[in-house]
């Protein structure tokens, strides 16, 4: 994934409230690292390290927090 791709999208995600779980989940994905061990994976880190993994930009959409 193209560097300035990353970052945007990252600063988007975090100016729009996404969960910080997917937030991480999707940067690990994105960057190629491996996931957490299995005991520390939440479903939102796990759907977002999913979409990054996959280059998906625009699927955090349903995972910004309401507080």
């Amino acid at each position: 994934m193209e560097k300035s791709l990353y970052h945007s999208t990252l600063k988007t995600m975090q100016d729009a409230g996404v969960s910080s779980e997917y937030c991480h989940g999707w940067a690990t994905g994105a960057l190629g690292n491996p996931a957490l061990e299995e005991q520390r994976i939440t479903e939102d880190y796990n759907a977002g390290y999913d979409d990054g993994k996959a280059g998906v930009t625009d699927g955090f959409k349903k995972w910004v927090s309401e507080s």
